[in-house]
Formats: structure tokens, sequence, C-alpha cells
């Protein structure tokens, strides 16, 4: 991997330290033992300088002779974010699983989980062996660059290439990566190129342009993507986790958030081109604009917010904050998402805004589809997951529908097991940051109508320790029934997905969706071998009369259906593979 930013060790026993502060008039390499050495400037706002220097050694940067700073593109920050950054030579770890070439994406079964909530990567890696006997075939970690503090989602990261060290050591990320490729299964890193995080970034104080002076974000000044420098920064970055750590993939958080698609096109082609023509190696973006070309350009799916939102609307009947998108006619928008990805593709929302792009032409698979993750779960006031929320046997319904359909379905830790405890929304920030976040909360609900004249307890401080304690999933034993009946009901649908659907998702494409009633619908695909997968789901409280309950086709999974009538039950799905004519 070709390297610019940061320090980079070289076979003969030296490190090349590089950084870019185009402010800066002097920039010397401070080490931990009180030696430094200055870096020259190179021109165009490079220092640099190759030094004598073992692998293990900790050194930082000191700016005009005053401000000591780590390296921006540190690969370990033992101390944190404000201590001194540590050289890693990957080379030394002993892959065991050196032959993994990965898995194609429509095998995809993503599981997201939170490295800290599971107690570091080397628990995490204990954890394995469940998933992969669950179903699962991809573990997608939330973000891993060094935040501040030792909890925190990961979004409010400022290093992005040094692993948060109260995980654990790089090489225990190895050992997490690689003990999931000796059970078959993918790893995928979300990945924050949109901002840095509100604490801990030194950038403006020394590379100002790193930044725009003419574009915002909710985070700040935007990152200026028009730059080669600052391209180079994220594009090595994930060259880093691809190649150094081996994981399959990246999921990119917020792109809408990144003006400039130039960057994340060539992102995408160098990634791809470092990998090689033998690596599965996939990339997932989250976007809000729908923009379904990025999925033409080197991308493989997009993460469907749509699909989540509209679900979440005929679970719960919630309608304020975006679900107020999807309000007026969710059965007919959960017809437009299943039969063609994005429900916004140019339309305007009820805020006036013209959103996304034509989607209908894009394989299935392009889509991740979801009940809940860390937003939608972590973003509401108190965590609740939709167990508490919904109609029991609609959720079940609507799990059914994700796991079955054809699009690519992402569960997030602890659904599988139908549990209770909430995932709350948790820092660690320094005062007065931490009483700003606080405040924010609030000032964020007060507009919902859950909190008029609300005399319950007060939200949940994100910088209290308990915050954080209590968003551990509560795992009980699958013997214990009040969860495992939940556990078992996963596991059927998992395991029916690899036998019925993994195997015939390629050129699977839709056959139409008919809506038959108030939140009732049947949708068809023509899946690769020729077959059809039909489904047929009511989400709603009233039942719903319609003749595909004696339709040909062998009937793979149902609930709540009677299949020799032809009435839907309240909370009911019946899915059917209908050979090839």
């Amino acid at each position: 991997m070709s390297q610019t930013h940061g320090a980079a060790l070289l076979d003969d026993g030296q490190t090349a330290f590089r950084l870019w502060a185009p402010d800066a008039r002097t920039v010397l390499v401070e080490f931990v033992t009180g030696d430094s050495a200055e870096l020259p400037s190179l021109g165009e706002g490079w220092f640099g300088n190759t030094l004598v220097c073992d692998p293990g050694t900790l050194y930082r940067f000191v700016i005009d002779g005053d401000l000591r700073v780590p390296d921006p593109a540190s690969r370990s920050q033992p101390d944190g974010i404000h201590g001194f950054s540590r050289t890693v030579d990957h080379s030394t770890y002993s892959w065991i699983n050196s032959q993994w070439q990965g898995r194609p994406w429509h095998e995809a079964i993503i599981y997201e989980l939170h490295v800290g909530l599971l107690n570091g990567f080397k628990a995490t890696a204990d954890y394995l062996p469940y998933l992969a006997e669950l179903g699962v075939t991809a573990v997608e970690l939330m973000p891993l660059g060094q935040y501040p503090g030792t909890r925190n989602w990961g979004y409010d990261g400022v290093l992005p290439f040094a692993p948060q060290s109260s995980y654990g050591e790089p090489d225990d990320l190895k050992l997490l990566v690689d003990t999931a490729h000796g059970l078959g299964l993918m790893v995928y890193v979300d990945v924050v190129y949109n901002h840095f995080g509100p604490h801990g970034n030194y950038l403006p104080s020394y590379a100002s342009a790193f930044f725009c002076d003419d574009v915002a974000t909710p985070w700040g000044s935007a990152i200026d993507f028009r730059r080669r420098e600052v391209q180079d920064f994220f594009c090595e970055n994930a060259l880093m986790w691809i190649l150094d750590y081996r994981v399959d993939g990246l999921r990119f958080d917020a792109v809408h958030a990144i003006p400039h698609h130039a960057f994340l096109t060539e992102l995408a082609r160098r990634v791809r081109a470092a990998a090689g023509p033998d690596r599965h190696v996939h990339l997932v973006l989250e976007n809000e604009h729908n923009c379904a070309a990025l999925l033409e350009s080197g991308f493989d799916a997009q993460w469907n917010d749509d699909g989540h939102n509209v679900l979440h609307t005929l679970l719960t009947g919630e309608q304020e904050g975006y679900y107020h998108n999807f309000a007026s006619h969710p059965t007919r928008q959960l017809a437009r998402c299943l039969a063609e990805g994005f429900i916004y593709q140019g339309q305007h929302t009820d805020s006036g805004q013209r959103r996304g792009q034509p989607s209908g032409h894009l394989s299935p698979t392009a889509f991740v589809l979801f009940l809940q993750n860390h937003d939608q779960v972590g973003n509401r006031a108190r965590g609740e997951r939709l167990v508490t929320l919904a109609d029991e046997n609609a959720l079940k319904a609507a799990t059914a529908l994700l796991l079955l359909c054809p699009m690519v379905p992402l569960l997030f830790m602890g659904e599988e097991w139908g549990t209770r405890q909430p995932f709350l929304y948790f820092t660690d920030h320094p005062e007065p940051l931490a009483r700003a976040v606080r405040d924010g909360r609030q000032r964020e609900f007060q507009s919902f109508s859950a909190f008029d004249n609300d005399t319950g307890p007060p939200l949940p401080d994100p910088n209290h320790i308990g915050t954080f304690l209590i968003s551990r999933p509560f795992y009980v034993s699958e013997r214990q029934t009040s969860n495992g009946r939940w556990h078992s009901y996963y596991s059927e649908l998992l395991h029916l997905r690899h036998r019925y659907i993994l195997p015939r998702l390629p050129a699977t494409r839709s056959r139409g969706v008919d809506i038959l009633g108030s939140a009732a619908l049947s949708a068809q695909w023509r899946l690769g071998d020729g077959s059809a997968l039909l489904i047929t789901l009511n989400l709603g409280a009233t039942p719903q009369p319609h003749t595909c309950c004696a339709a040909d086709g062998k009937v793979i999974f149902s609930h709540g259906v009677d299949t020799e009538t032809s009435i839907l039950k309240p909370g009911s799905i019946v899915v059917r593979l209908r050979a090839a004519p």
C-alpha cells in the first residue's frame, strides 16, 4: 500500500514520518524518551523525515515549537486521543486463515454490533461461534477509530487509523477478523469520513485547509474532499482496513454529508484495485439522498432507510420526525420499496425537498434492509427496541419479510433474542462538552408529543456510566423460554434463507407487488434459477381476504396463517417458492 500520511515502517529498520501541516512553519517528531528530530519541509504543506526507529515506538508531532499533537494517521493510541502515537508493524501477525477470499455479496446476512458493549476485541472474537451457528454470515463493527474516553458509539472518533485502545491491541482486532474468517464469517467496519468528533481533533490548528470554509455540516465545517491530500488520507484509511486488517468490506457513514461524489468513486476504485480481482470486498453506503448512481459506480449496496421507516410506521403507528414522510400511504410505499428499492426516487418529501433517484433497475441485493440498527434504536429518547413498541405477531411477520425477501438483511445485536434492554446513546466526554451533549439531547426531544407533560424519569444522561452499562443486551440461555422462543424464530428463518433464498439470489428481479388492503400486500420476485418467490403478509389489525393462500407453490414458511383458507389474519405471513416453469 502506498502511504503518504503518518509513520510508515520501512524494510531497513527505518521509519518514514510524514505530516501534512500547511499552516505550520516548523514540525518536529518528539519521542517518549524525550529525543526529537526535525521534519524538514517537503513543499506544498508536507513535512517529513526518515529515521531509525523500532516498531512500537511512541512519538508525537510538535508544531511551531509549541503545539504537541498525535499523528492524525496514528495506527495506535495506547493512552488515548491526547497521548503519544505508536508505530505498528502489521507484518508480524501470523494469519491462520491466510487463504480467505471472502464471500459473494448476495450471501451477506449482517449482524451489527458494538465491540465495547461486548467487552472488546477478544471477547467479541469469543462471541463469533454463536453468530455463525445462528446463521449470520457477516458481522458489522460500529466505528473503531480512536475516540474520546473509553465508551462511545464511535461516531465521535478523531483518529480514524487507530483502533480504539480500550477495545484492545491491533493484533487483538486481527485475531477477531481471523477468527471470523475461520468460521466463514465476513467482517465489515463502519467508517466515518464525513466529520471528526467534537473533542480532540487537532487538524484545524495546523491544517485548516483540510476543511471547507464555504460548506457547513451538522458537525461543523465540511471536510474538503477536493484536495488530493484529504482524498489520500481517507483512501489510505480504507486501504488499511482492507489490507492490514483484512476486513471484507466497509460501511460508509452518512455520505450525504460528502458533497464530492468524485471522491467516493475514486475511493471505490482504489479499494477494488488494491484488493485485486480474487477477493470479495464489499462497499456499502448510508446515504439519505438515495443516490442510485453510486450503486453503479463501485458500491455494492445502500442501507435502505426508506424500507425501515415505512415498516416502523406500519408496526408502531408513529408519525413524528422522519416517520412523517411515511405516514400517509405506508402500504403503497412498502409495495414500492419491495418492488423498486427506494421509496423516494425523486419525489418531494412532506418538507418540500426533492429526494432520491430511480432505483427500480437495480438488483434487490443493492439494498440493505433492517427493522432495527444503532441509529433507529439509539436515537430514540429512551432507546426502546421494537419488541416493546409493536404487536408481537406483526413484528414476527415483518421479521420473516426481512429475513426471507431478496434484499440483504441486517440485524442489530440483541434483536434475535427479543431483548428488552434499551440501546442508548452513550459518551465519555469531558466537561463542559458532556453537559452540552446532555442538554442537546433534552432539547432534541422536547418537540415530541410523548414528552408533553412528561412526568417520567429524566432522559438518560449519555455521559453517565450507567447509560453505557444498561445498553448491554442481556443474553440468556436458549433454554429460557422468555427469550429462547425469539432466538428459535430467528434461527429457523435464517436457516431457511440459507437453504432456499441464498443459492437463488443472483439475477433476482421483482415481478411486482399487489396491495391487498390496509397494511397487507403480496410481493413476487423471479429468482435467478427461474423459480418464483411469493411473500404475502398482513401487518395490520384486521383480517384480509386473499386467494394467495390457495396458490400453487411450496410453502417454505408461514406465521399466523391457515394455508387452507383465503384469510390473512392480523400479523401473518406466508412465503412460497414456485418452481421454474
